[in-house]
């Protein structure tokens, strides 16, 4: 978002911040879903009070038909100057709600898989003090799973254990869900430039808010599944996003494990791989050789091999066992909230 359409927003109601509540926004990227986009907006309930549409370079003009068709004056259009995908519009209104002091930023897409009546669902916990980011998960009902398309169902499940290890939210599911919601003190401290501005975004932000220890709680809901049209193939990016989360894993595993902090963890993750290695690379060029050779190999070469592979393997699932204990349980927002507020803070 340019500084020129940021000074051109409107200035939000002041009504909330007069009664003392929380000021919420929706934030809705604009691709190609004018058929649904002014349905979506017209279901967004009264305690919303501004929805920012950004139109991400959309070839169908989104932004202009919404500021034509759509009378609510709770709507502000954003517009990216080029196509920056989903993450990138996200980020422009994510700004955008930032500088205006809102409180709670949703996160709803425009083709009408997501029920707006569902809003509070994910603005609630963050609005008690039980998370800082909530999102969705369609898993939950296994009957309403039976709606969902078979592809897409297989390639969700691979998409969330490989979001698991790379993210360290371990109890999350469903890591592609786009209908999301953060607290304020939370996106602002984003590295809004580092991170996916495309199909990864939903991922890869997990792996931020988890530098952040922001706590993060998965949402039950169920998906609509209508006329509309997902630009995102599953079975296209499983490749590309391997390779990411491979990164995000170590660059998690370094800043929260060496960088940070140590613990026995950090010692039981390269032992357990050393050894690992070793005993694999031992034993295959000794069975390789007993092959060549027609001589068997001895019992205790055979446990040189073997120990190394099954004492790597348990150090290995005892480092697993202390990330799986070390997810996020303290909200970031209200640790920022009490620092802002410690007598003395600021002198």
């Amino acid at each position: 978002m340019t500084g020129q359409q940021q000074q051109n927003l409107p200035s939000a109601s002041s009504q909330n911040a007069a009664e003392g509540q929380s000021r919420i926004a929706v934030v809705i990227p604009s691709y190609k879903v004018i058929a649904h986009i002014l349905g979506v907006i017209a279901e967004i309930g009264p305690e919303v009070e501004r929805i920012y549409v950004v139109d991400d370079c959309c070839p169908e003009g989104s932004g202009s038909y919404v500021e034509q068709n759509c009378t609510d004056p709770r709507v502000v259009v954003l517009r990216n100057p080029e196509n920056q995908g989903v993450g990138g519009a996200v980020m422009t209104g994510y700004q955008a709600a930032v500088s205006e002091g809102i409180d709670v930023i949703v996160k709803i897409d425009g083709d009408g898989q997501m029920d707006p009546g569902l809003l509070m669902n994910f603005v609630t916990p963050i609005l008690e003090g039980a998370a800082d980011y909530t999102k969705g998960n369609r898993f939950y009902d296994l009957e309403e799973i039976r709606a969902m398309p078979r592809i897409r169902l297989f390639g969700n499940a691979v998409l969330s254990f490989m979001t698991k290890f790379s993210s360290g939210y371990w109890d999350l599911f469903d890591p592609t869900n786009g209908y999301t919601a953060i607290h304020r003190d939370v996106a602002r401290h984003l590295p809004f430039g580092k991170i996916s501005r495309r199909y990864f975004f939903e991922t890869d932000i997990l792996f931020r808010l988890n530098t952040l220890r922001a706590v993060v709680v998965d949402v039950p809901m169920d998906a609509k599944y209508g006329d509309e049209v997902s630009n995102l193939k599953i079975s296209k990016i499983v490749g590309e996003f391997l390779a990411k989360h491979v990164r995000n894993f170590g660059k998690r595993v370094f800043y929260n494990y060496y960088l940070r902090d140590m613990s026995l963890a950090s010692l039981e993750l390269p032992v357990g791989v050393l050894m690992l290695i070793w005993g694999v690379l031992f034993g295959a060029s000794h069975w390789a050789s007993s092959i060549y050779t027609g001589v068997a190999n001895s019992a205790g070469t055979v446990m040189l091999s073997a120990l190394p592979i099954f004492l790597g393997i348990q150090f290995i699932l005892a480092f697993l066992g202390q990330d799986i204990a070390s997810v996020p349980r303290r909200p970031f927002h209200l640790s920022r909230l009490k620092s802002k507020t410690k007598p003395g803070a600021g002198r």
